[in-house]
């Protein structure tokens, strides 16, 4: 079986005598035949992801079909195509006992702490698997970074008619523009990279795009009307920008990280106290969030059409792989095909 491995930062090693998993009654043996390149993805390429070792197989958003199912099959069955679900919870702590399995005490996140879907096959548990008898596997694959976004709105709770920073717009950002736009509010968006704001207004429904910089404190006011955003989305990731974060949003609003990184927040807490304000941290997604955003695929609402902007062969993905990092690739999300 072929697969890619991530051996250090920098190094990947393609082999084809990685043996497939085997499955047990509560799983299914799946063949992989998209694979979605994100920023976890190119973190660990550099070095600078957070709860990652290596050697790894990466790959957690995945467009599978199912050739094997365990007795246990959830209603699945052969030739089932699929969306994955990555993160693997033990059910047992007090997030899963709560429903929060996305934030599990033990969680295991595929192409992370676990060896990903960057192979031909592997073995998945039947309730990480969500199948669909229309979207296409390209579709699926994208369900997973879109979950995280829509996981991020649905934590914010952020009510029609109020301003809203999306900071960051890359995969991540962006999908929680994609869902956010549906409730009503005035969208900002702020990134480093022009390239990616022109994205973002030529794709979605925002009220504006600042490139950040110097001015962009007084952008920010003049089109807040001195209140600025009652809720400020960071997706960066950027150690800077998420403490700057605290700067941006209105007295009484909110803060909800979407991106991290290796090191801590800071922030004066005098400032953030008078205001009231409120960090929320946003962690994967969870088993519902993926079935509300396949529903909102399967209805149209939702179309990953200009999402994909690099289509790579499985035996392409070692020579190609680093060239993503380039700020000036224009990548916004690139999908393998096994």
């Amino acid at each position: 079986m072929k697969a890619i491995i991530l051996e250090e930062p920098g190094q990947f090693s393609l082999t084809d005598t990685f043996p497939a998993n085997e499955t047990s009654q509560n799983e299914a043996l799946v063949r992989v035949h998209r694979v979605g390149i994100c920023g976890t993805d190119l973190h660990a390429f550099e070095g600078v992801q957070p709860f990652f070792s290596y050697p790894r197989i990466l790959g957690h958003e995945l467009g599978v079909e199912i050739l094997q199912v365990g007795e246990n099959s959830d209603g699945l069955k052969v030739g089932d195509l699929c969306a994955v679900e990555p993160y693997l919870h033990c059910g047992n702590c007090v997030a899963c006992r709560r429903g929060k399995t996305n934030c599990c005490a033990n969680l295991k996140v595929l192409g992370v702490h676990a060896d990903g879907g960057m192979r031909e096959s592997l073995s998945v548990p039947t309730n990480k698997l969500h199948k669909s008898e229309k979207l296409t596997l390209d579709q699926l694959a994208l369900v997973e970074p879109l979950s995280i976004g829509f996981h991020a709105v649905s934590r914010a709770g952020v009510e029609p008619g109020e301003f809203v920073l999306v900071v960051g717009a890359g995969p991540i950002g962006l999908s929680v523009i994609q869902f956010v736009q549906f409730l009503g509010v005035k969208i900002i968006v702020m990134d480093i990279n022009q390239d990616r704001l022109n994205f973002a207004q030529a794709n979605f429904r925002i009220e504006a795009a600042i490139k950040f910089g110097e001015n962009s404190p007084d952008e920010l006011n003049k089109l807040t009307n001195n209140e600025l955003p009652v809720t400020v989305f960071d997706a960066t990731g950027n150690q800077s920008s998420m403490n700057n974060a605290f700067n941006l949003v209105a007295a009484g609003g909110q803060i909800v990280f979407v991106g991290l990184f290796q090191g801590n927040v800071t922030f004066d807490d005098p400032n953030a106290h008078k205001r009231e304000l409120t960090l929320h941290r946003s962690r994967n997604a969870t088993g519902e969030d993926f079935r509300k955003v396949i529903s909102l695929m399967e209805s149209g609402e939702v179309n990953i059409d200009p999402w994909i902007t690099h289509r790579v062969l499985f035996a392409e993905v070692t020579n190609q792989f680093e060239s993503w990092l380039d700020p000036n690739s224009k990548f916004i999300k690139a999908v393998i095909r096994l």
